[in-house]
């Protein structure tokens, strides 16, 4: 038997727009009902914010050079 290619019709999925306010109402219900979720959530938002502070002044004083990647074109393509 050859698998079902087609997606089922009358699906509902969670892509795009929907997918994001979703999860944003699973974060929000959670951030309301748990206390502890509360910590661990700006504990990880906080660290997040270290890491892209770090990044972002990395990269803006030490640049990546033309010199610095090996292979520009990895699949051979021109």
């Amino acid at each position: 038997m050859a698998p079902q290619m087609e997606p089922a019709r009358g699906r509902f999925s969670f892509r795009g727009k929907t997918g994001l306010i979703a999860a944003a109402a699973i974060v929000l219900v959670l951030l309301v009902g748990l206390p502890a979720y509360r910590w661990f959530f700006a504990i990880s938002v906080l660290i997040a914010l270290v890491v892209a502070a770090a990044l972002h002044f990395w990269y803006k004083y030490k640049p990546i050079k033309e010199a610095d990647v090996k292979h520009k074109k990895p699949l051979g393509l021109e």
